[in-house]
């Protein structure tokens, strides 16, 4: 997903790194698959570093694009690091207690999840030892993720041989937790979301929209949250919008020369 947006994106002629985070994929880390809110914020502060290496980046006009779950990530990397001048997402998923609620079964069982990750985080302390369950998997209650194999089921879109399909089970304390929405009011930069009615959350864009006090703006468009991840037309839709938003608010000069 990610690199199929870096590579549109660079087709229009921008720059674009894609990069596993910390604990997944090609990147190193222990434990593995364990999904931290945290260390990914960091990781993207640490991409941007990375960035203004390079001589062939303007260190002064960089942009974050996220989509989905990375949408909270990268809203939390902008209002901190003001080295980040632009923000947009796709099917951003970014969420807080209430919806947490509503996505996890409701307050007891999210208390029950977080209270299991916990002890799991014990347990590695104490032993080096990972529990793990599916990370998807169509009918069990168990695995992070469940339901139609639409995307993470599906080996030819989601299910590929570099991912695994396992979750640590400590990280549900520290994701059940996060909270996306929290960013905004620190969020200064200008904003584009683009999603759907029908794609996650979409409350959670308004939310958000409501809350940041920079110049921001959404389209919405039609499509499943799973669309806009490698479907077409949706993808170059999302580019289209992503790019012309880069575009106006990367090469602006007030945004340039702070």
């Amino acid at each position: 997903m990610a690199g199929l947006y870096a590579k549109k994106i660079a087709e229009q002629g921008f720059a674009a790194l894609a990069f596993d985070f910390r604990y997944w994929g090609e990147s190193g880390g222990e434990p593995r698959q364990y999904e931290s809110p945290n260390a990914k914020i960091q990781d993207i502060k640490n991409a941007v570093t990375y960035l203004q290496s390079l001589p062939i980046v303007d260190s002064k006009r960089i942009g974050g694009l996220a989509v989905c779950a990375s949408a909270g990530y990268m809203a939390h990397a902008v209002a901190e690091d003001s080295r980040i001048k632009s923000f947009a997402t796709v099917a951003a998923w970014l969420q807080e207690a209430e919806s947490v609620r509503t996505v996890y079964g409701g307050e007891q069982a999210v208390r029950k999840k977080i209270e299991t990750g916990l002890a799991a985080r014990r347990k590695y302390e104490k032993t080096g030892k990972v529990d793990y369950v599916a990370a998807f998997e169509q009918d069990n209650p168990n695995a992070a993720m469940s339901g139609e194999p639409l995307y993470y089921g599906n080996p030819e879109r989601g299910s590929i041989p570099e991912w695994k399909n396992r979750f640590a089970v400590m990280s549900w304390s520290e994701w059940l937790q996060f909270d996306s929405i929290s960013a905004a009011p620190k969020v200064n930069v200008p904003t584009l979301f683009v999603h759907s009615e029908n794609a996650a959350l979409p409350d959670g864009v308004r939310k958000f929209y409501k809350t940041m006090p920079g110049e921001k703006k959404v389209i919405w468009m039609e499509g499943q949250q799973f669309d806009f991840y490698d479907r077409e037309p949706y993808v170059d839709k999302a580019i289209q919008a992503v790019t012309s938003h880069f575009r106006k608010s990367l090469t602006d000069t007030k945004v340039s020369q702070k």
